[in-house]
């Protein structure tokens, strides 16, 4: 049975092994390493084996694990990749590094509303529904260009990329193809896309970040039962 550490070196092989095989990679891919369901335990073995990128689902989640995890690893990076609600916002701002979930107006307005009091707001990624899914949060692809000027360009919001989750039994391809258009027409350089089971197919469109949990640590471990969002 693999160690965390040898799934990923494994996984960081394969990143590495993707981006030589594609014709146009982003000028960097970065692992974020999903340790969402996973104790501090868990993901101690990957903090000491050097990795410090790592992202979670849940603001409630993260602020009982890596706070104690931070304060022994104190250039670990956290990233917010689940949906986040807006009385989580707070906490969330103050245990993030980026957050790749920003999906709708109200959420913007209320981390405007934060910036115009002087805290520090993370690097956002605005979640763009690609299948255009009713169960899925995300902006529609129709309205991403429109959503980002206004969160960027208006509201002066850090907003440094787009995130995506196509939907389940769809080619991965056809949606990530369509965020790096996306991408490329808001001049917009990060690229969010693409997990355990797809992240080489993602690398060949421009991903600079996939999210890779399960071929990492393995079976989620914490069951909770409430979640947000």
């Amino acid at each position: 049975m693999s160690t965390i550490p040898e799934n990923l070196n494994a996984i960081l092989a394969r990143i590495d092994a993707a981006r030589k095989a594609a014709i146009a990679p982003a000028s960097e891919t970065r692992l974020v390493a999903v340790s969402k369901n996973h104790d501090a335990d868990a993901v101690r073995p990957a903090l000491e084996a050097g990795h410090r990128l790592f992202g979670e689902n849940r603001v409630q989640e993260a602020a009982a694990k890596w706070p104690a995890l931070k304060a022994q690893f104190p250039d670990a990076q956290l990233h917010l990749i689940g949906p986040l609600q807006s009385n989580k916002l707070k906490d969330a701002l103050g245990l993030f590094d980026a957050i790749h979930s920003l999906d709708r107006l109200k959420l913007a307005e209320a981390l405007h509303g934060e910036a115009e009091k002087g805290v520090k707001i993370p690097d956002l990624y605005v979640q763009v529904n690609t299948g255009e899914e009713p169960q899925k949060a995300g902006v529609a692809p129709r309205e991403a260009l429109a959503f980002v000027r206004q969160t960027r360009d208006q509201m002066r919001l850090p907003v440094i990329g787009l995130m995506c989750i196509p939907p389940v039994g769809e080619e991965p391809a056809m949606h990530f193809a369509l965020l790096q258009k996306l991408a490329r027409e808001a001049r917009l350089a990060r690229l969010s896309m693409g997990m355990s089971e797809d992240f080489e197919t993602a690398i060949k469109f421009g991903a600079t970040d996939v999210r890779v949990g399960t071929a990492i640590f393995g079976e989620r471990k914490i069951i909770l039962e409430t979640s947000e969002g």
